[in-house]
């Protein structure tokens, strides 16, 4: 059995939108600049070459693991749910931080786009894996690499 993939439909968007540069910009790209490398003669000590060569073979991978993913890939809109308040995937979840005292806002997200630095986190990261389910005004326990640590549901939304 295959692992499930999540997305949200702005993550499908972005995959395919990603899918369709490299195959239509950067692969030819890549082509372009191996040829030309090749062009320069003693293949054995010409790093140009050997570079374009490892380039290509990562566009290469990541395009057949975006097309692998993709056909694979369950789109959840959590803007068509019917659940009022409860953290779900591809919910925006507004937490107080105890410690921070400060509020933070996060997306619960397939592991494909999670991108913390953007406030979207992976469905399987511990955090969020202690928020789903809860519901605003619930705290939330859990543990993370610094320690333990503690939040309380402040807001649920299921669009920006």
């Amino acid at each position: 059995m295959s692992e499930r993939v999540l997305l949200t439909p702005a993550g499908e968007v972005a995959l395919r939108a990603e899918l369709k540069n490299l195959k239509s910009v950067e692969r030819p790209n890549i082509v372009a600049a191996v040829a030309e490398a090749r062009a320069h003669g003693d293949l054995s000590e010409n790093a140009e070459y050997h570079a374009a060569r490892e380039q290509h073979s990562f566009i290469e991978g990541r395009i057949k693991e975006l097309e692998s993913k993709l056909s694979i890939a369950e789109v959840i809109d959590a803007s068509k749910t019917t659940v009022e308040g409860k953290v779900i995937f591809g919910a925006y979840v507004v937490l107080y931080d105890i410690e921070s005292e400060e509020e933070v806002t996060y997306q619960v997200v397939g592991d494909l786009e999670s991108d913390v630095d953007n406030g979207k986190i992976s469905v399987n990261s511990p955090i969020a894996r202690a928020l789903i389910g809860k519901e605003i005004d619930d705290e939330v326990k859990f543990q993370a690499p610094g320690g333990l640590r503690e939040f309380e549901v402040v807001d649920v939304k299921y669009s920006a």
